[in-house]
């Protein structure tokens, strides 16, 4: 689940690869409390937006004063002065609020990104909103019931940590009904309107992760599979990370993924993402090598990048991984995932009446989109191959000191910045190319 997010907070990189927390100047770091109650939290930042006071970072977690208040920890940017007020309004809300610190900001820093897999754990739970938090346009806001059941989901993911199995869910009757209706709809649409790649691979998922009218896949079920064949894995997440924190996930193979399903009442409709658009939408392409490349070249683009181009390549995620078209045979096909989750939209989509262009991370990166309707313009590529090759002529523009390659075999990102490691770099590449050699002079034979 990614949210937009235009500024981070940073944390200094040094030659001996360890890293000291420094943010923006004129940071204020802050701690506030409130009850366990609908809109509470929702309540509360709406003291900061009132007083354009910007939110740089938000963790929460239960407080340990009291089994029914979350604390939340908040880094925020007073550049436009305005906190002293937000403050005050903050106080009329909850009485348990306190100022940690101001920050000075420090020269010659870099985003800090993860460098080893287990390092998703630092950031899995600085979520934008924890995921039993319902706008009250939600269709569940006013049912206590299904906010109890995501509340549920939501413990779940914040308690995960890496390496462990992804926690099994029973799924009641009125969930499954729900994503039966979802299934018979979207199937009805795959043959004509999805990629290629796509519908070799669900029926792929239907025999060994048990995609069913009546069954709702396990994650853990599906994570092993999509790492046997490409070597992504899922993670649950209990809300909404920032784009930064999201795509970080990628340069490792990681997509963090809801387990949580819509509310019953709507089941064509959800304002945010389900277990239905993970499962239906993100994961079957994750399974072809291509895609999976792709996806994680925006992921590897995005480590250590101001924060501009965060932005951008966020954008560029929406109008790809999200909501991306292509060219098969001479047609348009679907590949996005807001598109093969959303049976309207999947029509809509290929219905001649939305504006078609060609995906250039320049010009793609910096279009305005809606989150609310349907797009009204979407972006087309030939191949993931050429969207993966414009994607990594765009990441050359990025300014950073350094190249980063993820290595598969211990799971962790290097940068390259120095001659022992382009030296080791360089080793690996020249065995690689002799059995590529080698490979080719027996075909030859043959």
């Amino acid at each position: 689940m990614m949210g937009e997010r235009t500024n981070e907070a940073y944390i200094a990189t040094t030659k001996s690869a360890e890293a000291s927390p420094v943010v923006p100047e004129s940071c204020t770091k802050l701690v506030f409390s409130v009850e366990e109650s609908v809109g509470a939290l929702a309540k509360a930042l709406r003291a900061f937006e009132k007083f354009n006071v910007n939110l740089l970072h938000i963790e929460s977690r239960p407080s340990k004063q009291s089994l029914n208040k979350y604390d939340f920890f908040i880094d925020c940017d007073n550049s436009q002065g305005g906190l002293d007020d937000a403050l005050k309004e903050l106080k009329t809300i909850t009485s348990d609020v306190d100022v940690l610190a101001r920050v000075v900001k420090q020269p010659d820093v870099v985003p800090w990104f993860p460098h080893k897999i287990q390092d998703l754990d630092v950031f899995a739970n600085q979520i934008l909103s924890y995921g039993s938090e319902l706008d009250a346009d939600h269709p569940g806001f006013k049912d206590p019931v299904y906010r109890a059941r995501r509340k549920e989901f939501a413990d779940i993911a914040y308690n995960y940590r890496h390496g462990q199995p992804i926690p099994r869910v029973e799924y009641t009757k009125e969930e499954i009904e729900t994503w039966g209706t979802i299934y018979k709809e979207l199937t009805k649409l795959y043959p004509t309107h999805a990629c290629q790649e796509f519908n070799h691979i669900f029926p792929l998922l239907i025999d060994n992760c048990g995609f069913r009218e009546d069954n709702i896949p396990q994650l853990e079920d599906v994570s092993n599979f999509l790492k046997d064949c490409t070597g992504f894995t899922l993670r649950p997440v209990a809300g909404l990370l920032s784009s930064r924190d999201f795509l970080a996930g990628l340069a490792f193979r990681v997509f963090h993924s809801t387990q949580y399903i819509r509310h019953p009442s709507v089941p064509m409709y959800t304002p945010e993402p389900d277990v239905c658009h993970e499962l239906f939408g993100h994961v079957p392409l994750f399974a072809d090598e291509g895609f999976a490349q792709f996806s994680q070249e925006i992921g590897l683009a995005s480590l250590g990048a101001p924060d501009e181009y965060i932005a951008q390549l966020a954008t560029c995620y929406w109008f790809t991984v999200e909501f991306g078209l292509c060219r098969q045979n001479g047609h348009l096909k679907a590949y996005g995932a807001g598109l093969l989750s959303s049976f309207g939209e999947l029509e809509y989509c290929l219905s001649g009446k939305p504006e078609i262009k060609a995906f250039d991370p320049d010009q793609t990166g910096v279009q305005e989109y809606p989150i609310t309707k349907f797009q009204p313009v979407y972006f087309t590529t030939e191949s993931f191959a050429e969207a993966k090759a414009k994607l990594k002529a765009f990441a050359k523009k990025i300014p950073r000191k350094y190249t980063v390659r993820y290595n598969a075999y211990t799971s962790s990102i290097e940068a390259l910045d120095n001659s022992r490691q382009i030296g080791n770099f360089a080793a690996k590449i020249k065995t690689d190319v002799e059995t590529l050699e080698e490979a080719l002079k027996k075909i030859s034979h043959r």
